[in-house]
């Protein structure tokens, strides 16, 4: 029952405004219909190069007009999570947060 509540939350984390347009630009990215991106699928999973990441980086910088601490070089060292769609939107979400303040 718990992993069910995980994919609930994992779900609404997924589900409001900002989420839907980091994954339609993943989405894009891995040129799939935007339903078919999971939260806890990774970029890999969805067939997103490091390139595909890095315009998928940038797309979302335009669309929120903010700025993410991604390094393509050496992503692992970034303090941007990118390790699932569902850790993109939330750290997404943290920055607009942050910089809009």
């Amino acid at each position: 029952a718990e992993e069910q509540g995980m994919t609930d939350a994992a779900d609404a984390a997924t589900n409001d405004d900002i989420a839907r347009k980091v994954i339609a630009i993943i989405a894009e990215q891995a040129m799939i219909d935007p339903a078919e991106v999971r939260p806890e699928a990774t970029p890999e999973q969805l067939g997103v190069d490091s390139l595909g990441l890095v315009e998928a980086v940038f797309a979302i910088e335009e669309a929120f007009d903010i700025s993410i601490p991604f390094n393509a070089n050496d992503p692992a060292q970034s303090e941007f999570e990118i390790e699932n769609v569902a850790a993109i939107v939330a750290g997404v979400k943290r920055l607009i947060a942050e910089q809009k303040s």
